[in-house]
This record gives structure tokens, C-alpha cells and sequence, in this order.
């Protein structure tokens, strides 16, 4: 039996982007979802093997290394909501830092040697300098971004004591999508901006809220780092064949470098529909730094990977995904 491909939360957003661009190599993928948030229509190739599950579930995670020659693990699941990680942080421990050592405690048994971790610049907490490098301090503000980093430093000491080797990958702002393959972006509740911009511009929503207007940035709102969804998918790819030839583990930010403003985001979504966004001005909102971009060099050195597609791309496949038919269902 061919090595297969372990994913959780591979019916996710980033996850089945990742698990399409992973079964497109002719890899053998077996995602591992409790659907919570992921959405089981997201997984859109015949090859893949969906298992409906929990992550926490020591016998079903020990039959899928029982059954399947696992030879590395993608881990995507997680919740991600920063605002309840601060008033439910136990929930975001137990699911984020917890369960994940199940996965662990099963690849050490079974000699499974990489895990590819999804983790996030929430880990850095309050920028100290810009553009951010995997130097900068770790200092979470919120549960989220801790329960990452928990997960993180427990793969450093697995790594130490059985040779466990990881990529620890650190996102920006996640984008885009493949709306020709019916694949784009639908949490519930939403909370990034691309997509509130387009539903607002569909009519689902009355206006678009501007959180702060006089910030220290050209134009006085947020700037953060968008990258396309399928540019991180590549990342992991990358790093996966990476740490298949044998090198280190390591940790990098997956981000393009650029800054793209509110405002501008809000230009760019209205010149790609041709349409119009009321837009309200509101005050800031605690714990919003002024800019969050990354410093990308080291995975363009590491991976040899540079993101190749623009805001204003990412803008038009989300446009084209929400005035499509939704998941799974291809051009």
C-alpha cells in the first residue's frame, strides 16, 4: 500500500484547498473531520478517504494508523475564533493543545515520523517590530494564539525525545479560493473581512463596519499580510517533501510580505464586482495592532517557496465563490 497522508480537518477551509492540491499528486489522502466547522462536500476528489470523527478519539486515530500506512500527518483542526478563545479559553486548550496529543501519542507508536502544523502569527501576540520574522518574541494575548504555541513547543520536545520531525507553519490572513472546483471559504459565524466585504456586496449584509479610521498607516486603517489560500496549500506540500528528504525540523511564516489596508480592501472588492459597499466608521477595537505583516523570507529560502497570486486575485476567486453553487460542484 502507497505511504498514505493523514489530514485533520481536512474539510476545512485551508485543509481541503491543501487535501485537493495534495490527492492532485497522487498522493493517498485520508482526511479525519468532525465537521463542525469543516463541510464533508469541501472534499471533492474520488481518491480521498473521509472519516467522520474526532481527533480526541484514541481508537478510531489508533484504526487509521492500524489500517492506513501513514507516513506524515497535515493537522489543520482547530478552533479558531479569537474572541471566544478569551472567554472560553479551556474549550480552545482541550481541542487545540489536548487532543492533538492523542495524534502524537498514535505517531510514536506507530513510527509515523512528520506532522506539518497549522499554527498562526497569533503566536507573536502584540507586534514588537515589522514586518514580523520567526525571531520575534512569542508572546500570545489570547488563548488562541497560546493553545497554538502550547501545540508548538510540545513538537520541539517531541522532536528531542523520538525524533519527530515538524514544520511549524505561522499564517497571516488566509484568502481566495477555487471556485472552478466549487472550493472557497464559508465559516459560520464569519469574522474575516474578505468575506464580510462580499456579503455585504451580496445584499447579506447592510454595510461593512471600518473598526478605526486613525491609525498610524497611510490611510489610517488595519493593514494586514492576505495570502491565497492555494499559495498556503503549496506551503505544505513544500514543506512536507522537505521534511520527507530528511532535514530539520522548523518553524516559518507563510505570509507575501505586502500590507493591504481596510480601505483598500474595500476598493479592490468594489472595482472587482463593479458594485458599491456602504461602509460605517466605528471606533477601535481592543488588542488591533496597527499592521501585522510578515517577513516570508525564511520559507522562500527553506521551500523555495514564493505566493504567486494577488489580493486582488484572492478578491475575485471569493467573489466567484460566493456567486457560484457552492462546494463541490465544478465549472
Amino acid at each position: 500500500m502507497p505511504t498514505s497522508i493523514l489530514v485533520t480537518g481536512g474539510a476545512g477551509y485551508i485543509g481541503s484547498h491543501t487535501v485537493h492540491l495534495l490527492a492532485a499528486t497522487g498522493r493517498h489522502v485520508v482526511v479525519l473531520d468532525n465537521l463542525v466547522y469543516g463541510h464533508r462536500e469541501a472534499i471533492i476528489d474520488d481518491s480521498v478517504t473521509f472519516v467522520h470523527g474526532e481527533m480526541a478519539d484514541a481508537e478510531l486515530v489508533e484504526s487509521l494508523f492500524a489500517e492506513h500506512d501513514i507516513g506524515a500527518v497535515i493537522h489543520f483542526a482547530a478552533y479558531a475564533y479569537v474572541g471566544e478563545s478569551v472567554t472560553d479559553p479551556i474549550k480552545y486548550y482541550r481541542n487545540n493543545t489536548a487532543a492533538p496529543l492523542v495524534l502524537l501519542d498514535a505517531m510514536q507508536r506507530h513510527n509515523c515520523p512528520i506532522f506539518i502544523f497549522s499554527s498562526t502569527c497569533a503566536t507573536y501576540g502584540n507586534p514588537e517590530y515589522m514586518p514580523l520574522d520567526e525571531q520575534h518574541p512569542q508572546a500570545p494575548i489570547n488563548a488562541y494564539g497560546q493553545s497554538k504555541l502550547c501545540l508548538e513547543k510540545i513538537l520541539v520536545d517531541c522532536d528531542t525525545a523520538f525524533g519527530l520531525k515538524s514544520a511549524r507553519l505561522r499564517y497571516f490572513n488566509a484568502c481566495g479560493g477555487l471556485p472552478d472546483l466549487g472550493l472557497g471559504e464559508d465559516h459560520n459565524p464569519e469574522t474575516h473581512l474578505i468575506p464580510l466585504v462580499l456579503e455585504t456586496l451580496s445584499g447579506k449584509r447592510e454595510h461593512i463596519s471600518i473598526f478605526g479610521t486613525d491609525y498610524d498607516t497611510p490611510d489610517g486603517t488595519c493593514i494586514r499580510d492576505y495570502i491565497h489560500v492555494v499559495d498556503l496549500g503549496k506551503a505544505h506540500i513544500a514543506a512536507l517533501e522537505r521534511l520527507e528528504s530528511g532535514e530539520a525540523s522548523f518553524a516559518c511564516n507563510l505570509g507575501t510580505g505586502t500590507g493591504t489596508s481596510v480601505r483598500e480592501i474595500i476598493d479592490i472588492a468594489e472595482d472587482v464586482t463593479g458594485k458599491s459597499i456602504p461602509v460605517v466608521e466605528g471606533e477601535r477595537r481592543a488588542g488591533d495592532p496597527p499592521r501585522l505583516v510578515a517577513d516570508a523570507s525564511l520559507a522562500k529560502e527553506l521551500l523555495g517557496w514564493i505566493p504567486e497570486i494577488s489580493v486582488r486575485q484572492s478578491i475575485a476567486d471569493a467573489w466567484a465563490w460566493t456567486q457560484g453553487p457552492g462546494f463541490g460542484a465544478r465549472s
